[in-house]
């Protein structure tokens, strides 16, 4: 990713450094419902805050029970560049995941996918609470 990818908030490894692919490994490895809370809570810690300047009426999502903020940058190549944070620690962690799925890829491509089919596919979904699934 170029400077450009970058003018709005930096880098987060999501995505790009952790892939789908590695998440499903660390994942696999759990075999309780806790072990698989402990993982969201270390993606969690991954995920950089977001500056306060970037903490608008217009990224923040109406509906979640915890302070959520989620936005996106066009780069040069057509690909979107995510960011995201929370004041929860799990709905942070879950929010990594969803930038694993989202990162680097085109409007065209999103359209075409679930990107809250890794939250599925890593046992997550069956296991949130309501309102946490709902936002």
């Amino acid at each position: 990713m170029t400077e450009e990818a970058f003018s709005l908030h930096g880098p987060h490894p999501f995505g790009t450094e952790i892939t789908a692919a590695e998440l499903a490994r660390r994942f696999a490895a759990c075999r309780q419902w806790e072990d698989r809370l402990r993982q969201v809570i270390t993606l969690a810690r991954a995920l950089p805050p977001l500056p306060d300047h970037l903490k608008t009426p217009a990224t923040v999502l109406a509906g979640c029970e915890s302070q959520v903020w989620l936005a996106h940058q066009p780069l040069a190549d057509g690909t979107l560049h995510f960011y995201a944070d929370s004041d929860g620690r799990i709905v942070k962690g879950l929010l990594a995941i969803v930038l694993t799925a989202v990162e680097g890829k085109t409007a065209i491509q999103l359209r075409q996918t679930d990107p809250l089919s890794l939250l599925r596919e890593l046992g997550l979904e069956a296991e949130l609470s309501a309102s946490r699934a709902d936002g």
